[in-house]
């Protein structure tokens, strides 16, 4: 069965059990500063995991586009990918574990679907500890439908547990789905979670029924949900029996193109086709990230760094094999034919997608250049060292500074007799990760997903703002993303030039008078084409079902939105705009806080 296949049959298995088949939402997050991409077929879900109505319903269905980029040093071997394609299906508030349950195992062995053989599936479920329970109702459920109790197993909240997202929130066991593919246990206490690759982790339901609370409490939620992923890559790689997801149709095509431009021939010797694999996965990843409708483009910060980081990672071992110049557009433009059907958004910027790219690779050539320079002028020092030594602090300021990789100075050390001190730079790269991840913490600690007090007044001062730089500056002011935290929010939209001072203090005017009138918010749930027409304004980039919600505050604002929103604009508080500045060509940004009335 074809990824391809694979994905049809998903959304026609739980559409014929009463889901409403929704679409995948952009790569970049909306309105969420927690991450840099969407990492999980849930993420854009998450308003109506934790009570949101969903304009189709409660029960969902989808395909969702993800990027995850924690074990990019992964990324090489048979099984690890930066961007996947994710199925998933929900129940908000409906169905529970009795019917996710049965509904996977079905989906997975019933001869009209995947006909997986029941033998082939062990399963994973919470083991329990001080805060909750066993799930011993998930085991109970396995077993009826002949899972036999020695492939059930219990494991702790680290391997079976999901969430919260934040410091509070909705949160629960879940039960892992895995496949035995085949190969003798690495020991008497192999079992699904095991690294020695025996069983492979397909599906994973996860059953949020607490609430962690801001003492630490678990309290059983009012509204328990079901929020279930399958990878399609994975997935597709076990239905083809084959041993990796490189040698399935998604990338076999991408890898013969690579051949071609290198001579190498995949399969043959594992350094090479950890090369052709690093620049198969990076390339399909770029393209995406370039291509999504709110795509960015490389840069030194957020989602645009690491983007550069992928092509210059591809480029580098396009150059292990041979390639001196651009490339990356060749395996790319596979890519984007074999993805322009379910993601056309891909297709339509494909001119983009392959001049971002060029100029990005002739960017990274040039400083590979300086690179070299640089190590040249420390050459005369480096060989009066009689241990014949770089310091691994030097070549991590080669790398840091210069975006010289390691290896690269490793083989002009070697050309003029010197070793690099590996484990040096390892451990400088490593502090430098750890500071990077400590900054990712304090970020992971905001964001709208907490549907806190503050976060929702911020969003709903979003409305006032776009609707009141369009009475400012004119209609063809356009949203191009935000950023809330309970601290600020940061606001993007379509502009031509910097705003004058008299802009900027209309602009906060007219939304202050809109709090001042203490106006209703209301929402609708209406037809899309009916919701245009009703005069609601839609965001750019933004993938809609055919149902939405329409958020109105007053006479002054409509706009299709997701949520949540305050009830009346009254307790927003004042809203002073700290900065107003450019964003990237032809978009501008403000930057604004809300105060109590008579703080500002």
């Amino acid at each position: 069965m074809t990824a391809n296949e694979l994905r049809a049959k998903y959304i026609e298995f739980f559409v014929a059990k009463g889901h409403a088949e929704i679409s995948g939402k952009s790569l970049i997050p909306e309105n969420d500063p927690t991450v840099l991409f969407t990492t999980a077929g849930m993420h854009p879900l998450v308003p109506y995991l934790l009570g949101e109505p969903h304009p189709a319903g409660k029960r969902l269905v989808d395909y969702q586009k993800c990027i995850r980029t924690g074990d990019i040093e992964s990324v090489g071997d048979k099984s690890h990918l930066t961007f996947f394609e994710m199925l998933g299906n929900w129940s908000l508030g409906d169905y529970f574990k009795k019917e996710s349950i049965a509904w996977s195992y079905e989906f997975l062995t019933s001869p009209r679907y995947l006909n997986i053989p029941p033998e082939k599936i062990s399963v994973t479920v919470f083991a329990g500890d001080e805060n909750a329970p066993p799930d011993d109702f998930s085991a109970g459920c396995w077993e009826s439908l002949g899972i036999p109790r020695s492939r059930i197993h219990y494991l702790p909240k680290e391997d079976n547990w999901w969430g919260p997202a934040g410091e509070t929130g909705p949160c629960g066991p879940d039960s892992e789905i895995f496949y035995d593919v085949g190969i003798p246990p690495c020991g008497a206490d192999c079992k699904p979670g095991c690294k020695c690759g025996k069983y492979l982790e397909i599906w994973n339901n996860v059953f949020m029924q607490y609430n962690k609370g801001p003492d630490g409490a678990y309290t059983p939620l009012a509204r328990p949900c079901v929020d279930t992923g399958m990878g399609v890559e994975r997935t597709a790689t076990i239905l083809q029996g084959k041993a990796s997801v490189y040698d399935t149709e998604v990338f076999r095509p991408a890898i013969a193109v690579i051949e071609k431009l290198t001579g190498a021939v995949y399969g043959k010797d594992e350094e090479t086709d950890r090369s052709i694999r690093i620049i198969c996965d990076h390339a399909r990843a770029a393209a995406f990230i370039l291509g999504d409708p709110k795509g960015v483009t490389p840069s030194n910060v957020g989602a645009g760094y690491v983007l550069r980081r992928l092509i210059r990672r591809a480029l580098r071992h396009g150059r292990k094999l041979g390639l001196e110049g651009p490339f990356l557009s060749e395996p790319a433009r596979v890519f984007i034919a074999f993805y322009a059907d379910c993601y056309p958004e891909i297709k339509e910027k494909e001119a983009f997608i392959y001049s971002e790219l060029r100029k990005e690779e002739e960017k990274f050539l040039e400083t590979l250049k300086k690179g070299e320079g640089e190590f040249e002028k420390l050459l005369p020092n480096l060989l009066k060292n009689p241990s014949k030594v770089i310091p691994g602090r030097v070549a991590f300021r080669l790398y840091d500074t210069f975006g010289f990789p390691v290896e690269l100075t490793e083989e002009l050390a070697a050309e003029g007799g010197l070793k690099v001190d590996r484990r040096g730079f390892d451990e400088a790269y490593k502090k430098h990760q750890e500071t990077s991840r400590a900054g990712g913490d304090q970020i992971f600690k905001a964001g709208l997903a907490d549907h806190s007090e503050v976060s929702v007044k911020y969003h709903t001062a979003t409305h006032l703002l776009h609707k009141a730089l369009k009475q400012v500056l004119g209609d063809h002011v356009a949203q191009r993303g935000s950023n809330i935290t309970p601290e600020r929010m940061r606001f993007d939209f379509s502009h031509p030039q910097a705003m004058t001072k008299e802009e900027v203090d209309r602009v906060e005017a007219i939304v202050n008078e809109q709090i001042r009138r203490d106006l209703p918010v209301t929402m609708e749930i209406m037809d899309l084409e009916e919701a245009k027409k009703s005069g609601a304004t839609a965001l750019f980039g933004e993938k809609y079902e055919q149902k939405v919600k329409v958020y109105t505050i007053g006479d002054f604002s409509k706009e299709v939105c997701g949520g949540p929103h305050v009830e009346r604009t009254g307790v927003i508080g004042r809203f002073k705009i700290q900065k107003e500045q450019s964003s990237s060509a032809g978009v501008r940004r403000i930057r604004a806080v809300i105060c109590n009335p008579g703080t500002v």
